[in-house]
């Protein structure tokens, strides 16, 4: 028995941890910037716009892509080209990113919380399907952290009530269902590249699908109307009369950083399925402790964060804010909380409509008892080493935490 750290005990992991800085940065693409901004084409539909575009959407199976500036935006355009507004409902997990929820709201929907799977903390099938009423006009499964919704369920369950699909895939870039690309299952795949993310180009998105008519609307709904194929300063031909118009360009610079970080997606999604296949061998004798479990059918899973929970009955009274800062006392660093419950988020606080009581239960079970591993602190297999030897630390000497 060896004292914790954040009792005064030394640090298990001190020195071991290998911290990578986030996002990556390279003189060759700082080169390429330089050139495109000496080129002038900065946006509206340049020519690096189009070649993310279509490297992206060749990767994941797509189509095609359309370039925006964000991936809350990706969301709400995708809602508006499937014909999603005021008086439909559209259901989403209780475990996401506010603007999964938001987006909704932005179109004039009402969003509807189902909860989330114990395993992959994903959107759970049975109560998707429990939540449907005649107002129901789309899901949208998030594949969270590092687990992926069960898209064969979900999309069986949609088309037997009519529904449309949009693939929340902010956190999977590069994760395939099936050997093929999150995000060109469903009807419209919306990606988010925040700075944050596996592949970081400071802020923009990116929808995908398979269908060609969406793909115009979706052009349309960003770029002020214009179609793909107009010139710029020359209107062309008018949207469609109901398509309401944003202007939600991206620009050339976030598309050439992702271009040359995209040839480097295939290892980094090597690099972290090893980590996590190593983390769980190294733990999975650890009493009431696992980590999340990755997609059904997931090949391979991409990962944003990784998911560890702390839920059996002998981490009760330990509350997850003091498991993490016992586990960072160790020397292991990028190790912090869930989200928490959209619908209980102080930036989802929308005073026409109270979601506090959503009834997702396994939601707030999770959201109590995980924490989350950033996924650039998932680079070296080291760092497995270091985390697993940090939580059976902290496992052998958990009544120091318990506050019970």
């Amino acid at each position: 028995m060896k004292q914790l750290a954040i009792n005064g005990g030394t640090p298990i992991a001190a020195g071991q941890f290998i911290e990578t800085k986030w996002p990556p940065v390279c003189e060759a693409t700082a080169e390429k910037i330089k050139q495109l901004y000496l080129s002038r084409e900065w946006s509206f539909n340049s020519a690096k716009e189009q070649e993310f575009e279509q490297a992206f959407a060749a990767y994941h199976g797509a189509k095609h892509g359309i370039f925006m500036t964000n991936g809350t935006v990706t969301l709400e355009c995708a809602l508006t080209v499937l014909g999603v507004g005021p008086g439909d409902e559209v259901i989403v997990p209780g475990l996401t990113w506010i603007a999964t929820a938001a987006a909704v709201k932005y179109v004039g929907a009402k969003v509807v919380f189902a909860d989330i799977d114990p395993m992959t903390a994903a959107l759970d099938p049975a109560a998707f399907e429990a939540q449907i009423t005649p107002r129901t006009k789309a899901v949208i499964p998030v594949h969270l952290y590092g687990g992926m919704a069960d898209l064969d369920q979900i999309i069986a369950i949609a088309q037997k009530h009519h529904l449309a699909v949009i693939e929340d895939c902010a956190h999977m870039q590069g994760g395939k269902w099936r050997d093929r690309g999150v995000g060109s299952w469903g009807d419209v795949g919306s990606f988010s590249f925040q700075q944050s993310k596996t592949l970081s180009g400071g802020e923009s998105g990116i929808c995908l699908t398979n269908d060609d008519k969406l793909a115009e609307l979706l052009y349309r709904t960003k770029h002020i109307g214009y179609s793909r194929y107009d010139q710029q300063g020359q209107a062309g031909t008018p949207p469609p009369p109901e398509l309401l118009c944003h202007n939600y360009r991206g620009l050339a610079f976030s598309a050439q950083i992702l271009l040359d970080q995209l040839d480097g997606l295939p290892a980094i999604i090597d690099r972290y399925n090893a980590f996590t296949d190593r983390l769980r061998e190294l733990t999975r004798d650890i009493a009431g402790f696992r980590t999340q479990a990755p997609g059904r059918m997931a090949s391979p899973q991409g990962y944003y964060a990784y998911g560890l929970i702390f839920d059996g009955p002998e981490w009760d009274g330990i509350p997850r804010t003091r498991i993490a800062q016992a586990i960072r006392s160790e020397g292991v660093l990028g190790v912090n909380g869930t989200y928490g419950p959209v619908y209980k988020h102080l930036l989802f606080n929308l005073r026409e409509e109270d979601y506090r009581n959503s009834g997702c239960p396994i939601t707030e079970r999770l959201s109590e008892r995980m924490l989350v591993l950033m996924h650039w602190h998932m680079n070296h297999l080291a760092n497995a080493d270091a985390l697993a030897s940090a939580i059976r630390k902290i496992s052998d000497n958990r009544k120091e935490l318990c506050e019970c």
